[in-house]
């Protein structure tokens, strides 16, 4: 018979329950500190807890690593836009219909918007304002981006420009309403809330200068 008289407060390293079995390290008790599981030396702190989706140092620079070539990547999608459009490169745009050959970048995929905006499109297709500021678009955005600076400039035009032009094909012709232009927007905020233009990019020096600490929506 167990004697409920002694003190119990310090069981012996070996001693047993009354079961007959030896409590295992990391098991819950009540007469001593707790250690956490796979930690058979007890060096971690009491009450400490390893958060399991934290990221290790080498998997944050994965990270870091693949953001910056998503950027550069999605940067290059717009610098191509301007420069085959602008010159005419032969692969969407041919010689004679560039801007530099009088012709439209946006009067061929406007005047063919047939969704609930269609009329608005197709009232600003080919008129050399629309022209002038989609191209300015491309080209800053295209740039920003490849160079990693004004990230959140970036962001929030490429994020309108590309919703635009989603507004302008509704309603896809392969899914009810989503599609590429807009996992391009929110992509593009991805990249501007973490901060990657600061790999394989001019972020850090961007945001030094004196006119951005000045004005910090240019970051």
């Amino acid at each position: 018979m167990v004697d409920i008289a002694k003190n119990h407060d310090k069981p012996a390293a070996n001693a047993t329950t009354a079961a007959g079995v030896r409590p295992l390290h990391g098991v819950h008790s009540t007469d001593g500190p707790r250690h956490q599981l796979g930690d058979p030396d007890h060096t971690r702190p009491v009450g400490d807890t390893v958060d399991a989706l934290a990221p290790t140092t080498g998997s944050a620079t994965a990270a870091r690593y693949l953001l910056a070539g998503i950027r550069i990547a999605l940067g290059w999608i717009f610098l191509w836009a301007f420069l085959d459009k602008m010159f005419g490169l032969g692969l969407s745009t041919t010689s004679a219909r560039s801007w530099l050959n009088s012709g439209s970048p946006t009067r061929g995929f406007l005047s063919s918007s047939e969704g609930p905006f269609s009329g608005l499109f197709k009232a600003i297709a080919g008129t050399a304002a629309a022209d002038l500021l989609f191209m300015a678009a491309l080209l800053a955005i295209g740039t920003a981006l490849v160079l990693g600076i004004a990230m959140r400039l970036a962001a929030a035009g490429g994020a309108v420009l590309t919703i635009m032009m989603w507004a302008a094909v509704l309603p896809p012709t392969t899914n009810p309403f989503m599609d590429d232009h807009l996992v391009y927007a929110a992509i593009l905020i991805v990249l501007a809330l973490l901060g990657a233009g600061n790999t394989f990019g001019l972020g850090r020096p961007w945001t030094a200068t004196p006119l951005v600490r000045r004005a910090p929506w240019l970051r």
